[in-house]
């Protein structure tokens, strides 16, 4: 019987939307191009990040992060960046006694910034804060810490194969695959993909079902 649910961020409770385009706008490159080289990266199974690259060989991304704050041009997350089914599939589940955790590849003010919007959540946390990001074991492993079950009774829900599913269950967690973003619609029906993952869902309210079982 499943206790806690873990959350992936990016393209799974958030649209990633104003990510790209507020790049593109500060890179000077008009928002089509980025938004092609992110998927021709995705389809190559790369490093999303490799997108800017490729538009700026040699950028210095930790560099341009660092300037877009400076110039207050950095990171935002509102209200208005996330899907449609996040807040009632979270409440949902919190409502049933589920515990809900949020933990995703994300800086430590993405962190904040999320906290600010006041998810049903029990915890939220992010590699930027934890020292250690996907796909690596010991973010899953903190996972399984911060969900305060066995790893076969927590679930880790995401949308990327690499950073989500693949190792999620090779930590022993159940995984759901969500379709959705470019990754998640990209790879959803590639076998391995359906073969490691114990659910595909389209939407985060299909978890209601699939838990309560």
């Amino acid at each position: 019987m499943i206790a806690t649910i873990v959350f992936d961020v990016g393209e799974t409770l958030t649209r990633d939307d104003r990510y790209w385009v507020s790049w593109a706008d500060w890179l000077g490159a008009p928002r089509h191009t980025v938004a092609a080289l992110v998927g021709a990266v995705t389809a190559q199974g790369r490093d999303n990040a490799d997108a800017l690259r490729l538009l700026r060989p040699g950028i210095d991304l930790e560099a341009e992060y660092v300037a877009r704050e400076a110039a207050g041009r950095g990171e935002q997350l509102e209200e208005q960046d996330l899907y449609d089914d996040v807040r009632p599939a979270l409440s949902a589940l919190r409502a049933t006694n589920f515990r809900v955790v949020i933990a995703g590849n994300q800086t430590t003010k993405a962190a904040a910034l999320l906290r600010a919007l006041d998810l049903p959540a029990d915890l939220i946390a992010t590699s930027g804060e934890w020292g250690v990001a996907k796909r690596s074991p010991a973010f899953f492993q903190r996972v399984i810490e911060a969900a305060q079950a066995p790893a076969e009774r927590t679930l880790y829900v995401g949308d990327h194969p690499v950073n989500d599913v693949f190792p999620a269950k090779a930590a022993g967690l159940k995984v759901a695959h969500l379709r959705r973003g470019p990754w998640g619609h990209l790879w959803a029906d590639d076998p391995k993909e359906l073969a490691a993952a114990d659910w595909s869902i389209g939407a985060l309210t299909d978890l209601v079902n699939i838990v309560s079982e």
